[in-house]
């Protein structure tokens, strides 16, 4: 991705708050129910990464999955990238946002609960709520589902 986000961790620290630098650069989880974004549904606008701005998922996106954090089926083309994460004993599929590497949180599939099959389950310390329409580069690259590309 062009224009990629590269700060040194005081930089970080000195740019978020304690709560999302411990989410999106250290890879924490907030607590299931807890997040700002969790029963929050708008009909409009989009949701960009807290980090660096990088518009990530549209409001039409989300949807209440019920298990406790933010839920998207798509993100918008390349903004996400994702890696296996191998913690916990499990093997899950971490999703970061593609400009400044953030976690976001895991993508998880097989679940049914939309046509596209996946659960972006996201921190909403790691993303922030945009009013309006997305930049129109977002808009321009369209919609994805991520698993659905090799990993």
């Amino acid at each position: 991705m062009a224009d990629r986000v590269t700060l040194s961790e005081a930089e970080w620290k000195a740019k978020l708050e304690p709560f999302e630098y411990t989410v999106l650069r250290e890879k924490a989880t907030e607590r299931a129910g807890t997040g700002e974004y969790d029963k929050f549904k708008p009909a409009e606008g989009y949701f960009s990464c807290r980090g660096c701005g990088n518009p990530l998922y549209s409001a039409q996106a989300k949807f209440d999955s019920g298990c406790g954090w933010p839920a998207f089926d798509r993100c918008y083309k390349g903004a996400i990238e994702t890696h296996v994460d191998a913690s916990y004993g499990m093997r899950r599929v971490e999703i970061v946002c593609a400009k400044c590497g953030g976690h976001q949180g895991h993508v998880f599939e097989g679940e049914r609960f939309t046509e596209t099959n996946e659960r972006h389950c996201v921190n909403s310390a790691s993303i922030k709520y945009v009013k309006g329409p997305p930049p129109s580069e977002a808009q321009a690259a369209g919609e994805e589902a991520v698993t659905k590309r090799k990993m």
